[in-house]
């Protein structure tokens, strides 16, 4: 009796309770990293805009989050450490020699339970409101433990350094545009997201990534208008075209001198009428605007700000030694979000997707391959070529006959038909 009072004396209630109480901190550390790492900076924000302290807090927290995480686990670290000391102590106390095993058995359940899963669970389950509480505890021990955080951050770097690692504290804002497109192709697969927002979205987002070369009409497909015809000629061929801006060449293709406007043309030439010229001596480049040359590496986003900043939305695409390549119109960057445009205007076409009773696609081989990706939620790649017969192309290392069969990323592709060099058709399915 004697010696079991002795045992539970003052001492044996003191420790008891201080594990308990780094049991405790254990949690709330844990929970803490846990909800504002799982956070979302956009719902924070949202709640710090309708005036919650507690949400800006957190915000202003996760700004550094390697200071953060090295904050809270520091001090997770230091109580887990204290509680399994004390813990083996008293176990030992108890129990002699194997109070050391039993020590790491309970601490281990009871550390894993109410100190790891229990917190972290309970912070998961709504991380927005889980931060705003813990925002204000965390941000004094930040303030305390910062000195030894930063010694530890910079012996951390030095070591990684040491490994031809380096580190980037805001690399964090760098992922913002993955973490919305992670979580947008995440809402498509769960159904909350329809597959057009889908796509509007994510085009949105990709404009910086995309170049003009992509999207731009090739050169082969340009109307234009030679100089030297007469103004007859071109006024016939500018009321007859579906375009209202057409290139004007002089000599050869590659020469353009201006860019001519249906409407300028038709307003300039009714004028000379109307003053009694002969419009067989009106000069054509009397109306004729400068044209407007933009490299073929231009990214969709940069090119877009441009036709703003200059009020124009049509450019001439031209390669790294001056040859023109093709053209782009801020109609064609906005296609890229919000799908095909067609007006009254649009020349009538066959579409150049179907689909036969074999399960085969027929497609046009000048189909892009974002196009198709697009339409059919396939996931062909877009790097080494931006038509579909253009990826045929690069991975049969040749220009394929017609009946040919490649299969590769997946799928099967035979090529149906050719015009000259070029690809028309193909039949693709999935194997």
């Amino acid at each position: 009796m004697d010696d079991a009072s002795t045992l539970l004396d003052t001492g044996f209630w003191i420790t008891s309770g201080a594990i308990i109480a780094l049991l405790v901190l254990s949690a709330f550390f844990s929970g803490s990293e846990t909800a504002l790492t799982a956070a979302s900076r956009g719902k924070l924000r949202s709640r710090a805009d309708k005036g919650e302290a507690n949400a800006q807090r957190a915000l202003d927290i996760t700004e550094d989050n390697e200071r953060l995480i090295g904050s809270v686990l520091l001090g997770n670290n230091l109580v887990n450490i204290l509680a399994a000391s004390l813990a083996t102590a008293l176990f030992t106390r108890l129990f002699g020699d194997s109070g050391v095993a039993l020590a790491t058995l309970v601490m281990t359940l009871l550390v894993l339970i109410f100190a790891e899963v229990l917190p972290k669970t309970y912070a998961i389950t709504n991380p927005e409101v889980a931060a705003a509480r813990v925002s204000a505890p965390i941000k004094v021990v930040i303030l305390v433990l910062a000195p030894i955080v930063a010694t530890v951050r910079t012996i951390t770097r030095l070591m990684l350094r040491l490994f031809g690692v380096k580190t980037d504290p805001d690399s964090h804002i760098l992922a913002v545009r993955e973490e919305i497109a992670g979580a947008i192709t995440l809402g498509h697969s769960e159904g909350a997201v329809e597959k057009e927002d889908r796509d509007r979205l994510l085009g949105a987002l990709d404009l910086g990534d995309r170049v003009v070369e992509e999207i731009m009409l090739h050169r082969s497909g340009i109307e234009m208008i030679d100089a030297g015809q007469s103004a007859i000629e071109v006024l016939e061929q500018a009321l007859a075209s579906p375009h209202t801006r057409l290139p004007v060449f002089r000599n050869e293709p590659e020469n353009i001198v201006g860019v001519i406007h249906a409407k300028d043309l038709s307003r300039a030439m009714y004028a000379a009428q109307a003053a009694g010229r002969e419009l067989m001596d009106f000069d054509v480049m009397e109306v004729a605007k400068e044209p407007y040359f933009i490299p073929e590496t231009t990214t969709l986003d940069d090119q877009m700000r441009q036709f703003l900043h200059r009020h124009t939305h049509f450019a001439l695409v031209v390669d790294e030694y001056g040859s023109l390549q093709g053209l782009i119109t801020l109609e064609d960057i906005l296609e890229e979000i919000v799908g095909e445009i067609t007006d009254e205007f649009d020349t009538e076409s066959e579409p150049e997707l179907t689909r036969s009773d074999d399960g085969h696609f027929l497609v046009d081989g000048a189909m892009t391959i974002r196009d198709l990706n697009r339409m059919t939620d396939w996931g062909l790649p877009d790097e080494e070529a931006n038509t579909i017969a253009g990826l045929v192309i690069h991975e049969a290392q040749m220009i394929p006959n017609e009946g040919q069969v490649f299969s590769f990323h997946g799928f099967r592709f035979q090529v149906v038909s050719r015009e000259g060099h070029r690809i028309a058709e193909l039949k693709i399915r999935p194997l």
